[in-house]
């Protein structure tokens, strides 16, 4: 085998590889007002997805005329101020909810909209909330 032949298996290997990987797209902005987001991933807690969220997981709906979120932790419902610039995303502290004990889940997910500073939308539309560029939160669209 030649070099050329060689090159030319492994350029066409990379780039199966390359199309293959998910690329993130980030300044979606337009594309989180209107939709309701459902939480289906959180990162840290020991206690597994469902054991912490087994009746009801959160949601959150934005709001960007009134520069608001609101939605459900899980259990109590919440709103909170937001903050969107290009691909940087920053929240107030949770508003009024409603007082209802539900868990682990509600206050582990309420301490991690504290953290968030950026997000993303990846290729199959689902919403990623990042802390420093890594993970802390991932929603899917379910409207």
């Amino acid at each position: 085998m030649s070099n050329n032949a060689g090159f030319r298996k492994l350029t066409c290997l990379l780039l199966v590889v390359f199309s293959a990987c998910k690329v993130v797209k980030t300044d979606q902005g337009d594309a989180l007002p209107g939709n309701t987001w459902e939480l289906d991933y959180i990162t840290g807690p020991r206690i597994a997805f469902e054991g912490l969220f087994p009746d009801k997981k959160p949601r959150i709906t934005f709001d960007s005329a009134a520069g608001k979120v609101a939605g459900n932790s899980g259990c109590n419902g919440y709103t909170a101020d937001y903050a969107l610039k290009g691909p940087s995303l920053t929240f107030g502290p949770p508003g009024p909810a409603t007082k209802m004990y539900c868990g682990e889940g509600e206050s582990r997910f309420l301490e991690m909209m504290q953290e968030v500073d950026g997000y993303e939308i990846d290729t199959e539309g689902r919403l990623h909330f990042m802390t420093a560029e890594m993970p802390l939160m991932r929603f899917r669209k379910i409207n």
